[in-house]
């Protein structure tokens, strides 16, 4: 086997790494981040379901209180409609065209393929013509055809491995541009969704920091005179803090909480199910579980 065949079988072996290193492991992070996303789902979920306890909460505590657990609640389910537009940009601009690579690797690979079958023919009719010289160096015809043959698959084989260097470059160029293109879209998402939280959550943290404990506490204890005291006549009519009217849900962020819970109170076994199976990949090993909306 002469030089050229082997700097040729050389150079289509590092362009067979290059896209398995590429299916392997954007396999992977197409695996990962489905499971992260899926897991900021239910980081959303877990929340919806406290916003609704602090709200039914609320209706049953007093005034000052029930005011003070309302703010709180309206915020986090405002950090909560982040998190679900955080959700819907991570499947759109990170998990979708990670999946596009099971496409390309795949086509890339077929190319590869054909090169190999186009290599090994060159190959075997230059073995052909070097067993024909040993055993039968006179007979000029045979030779003659068997050096054509050879130069033919030659010829091919050139032609072949340009084409494929030519597809594994482009390849290339365009696997770096999506990485970049993608974690930036990525690291973007995270910012502007932990941005806006930072924001709400200090709203949410100075609400409880205005909250008049010794107001509430007060009121608490005045009514607790009045229920084991003596001194009434009459009997209370209402010794349960809770308040005439529950709390009116005006918040739409509060509304979209609520309506993700209905939702998902009746998936919810399917939901647990789904936390605990393994998600394949659609052609590259790794594929999202979609999205509650």
């Amino acid at each position: 086997m002469n030089v050229v065949v082997l700097s040729r079988d050389s150079q289509v072996k590092a362009m067979e790494n290059t896209v398995t290193n590429a299916e392997r492991y954007f396999g992977q992070f197409c695996s990962l981040l489905a499971s992260y996303t899926r897991k900021t789902a239910r980081l959303r979920d877990k929340a919806d379901q406290l916003v609704k306890q602090l709200i039914d909460f609320a209706n049953t505590e007093n005034p000052e209180l029930r005011a003070t657990i309302r703010d709180f609640a309206e915020d986090l389910a405002k950090v909560q409609d982040y998190r679900q537009a955080e959700v819907e940009r991570l499947e759109a601009k990170v998990l979708s065209p990670l999946k596009l690579y099971g496409a390309q690797i795949k086509q890339t690979r077929a190319d590869i393929k054909k090169c190999k079958r186009v290599q090994n023919n060159e190959i075997k009719q230059l073995e052909k013509l070097e067993k024909l010289r040993q055993k039968s160096p006179s007979d000029r015809q045979m030779i003659s055809q068997a050096e054509t043959s050879a130069q033919r698959a030659s010829v091919d084989t050139n032609h072949s491995t340009h084409h494929l260097a030519e597809t594994v470059d482009a390849f290339q160029e365009q696997k770096l541009k999506d990485l970049r293109r993608i974690f930036s879209d990525f690291v973007t998402i995270e910012m502007v969704f932990h941005a806006k939280a930072v924001e709400v959550y200090s709203s949410a943290f100075q609400t409880l920091e205005n909250y008049d404990l010794e107001r509430d506490l007060q009121d608490f204890r005045a009514k607790m005179r009045g229920i084991y005291g003596h001194s009434e006549a009459r009997p209370l009519t209402d010794a349960n803090p809770t308040p005439s009217l529950p709390w009116t849900l005006a918040s739409q962020s509060v509304q979209s909480t609520l309506a993700r819970q209905g939702k998902e109170t009746g998936d919810e076994e399917e939901s647990e199910a789904d936390s605990v199976e393994e998600i394949p990949l659609e052609d590259i090993k790794g594929q999202q579980r979609g999205h509650r909306d």
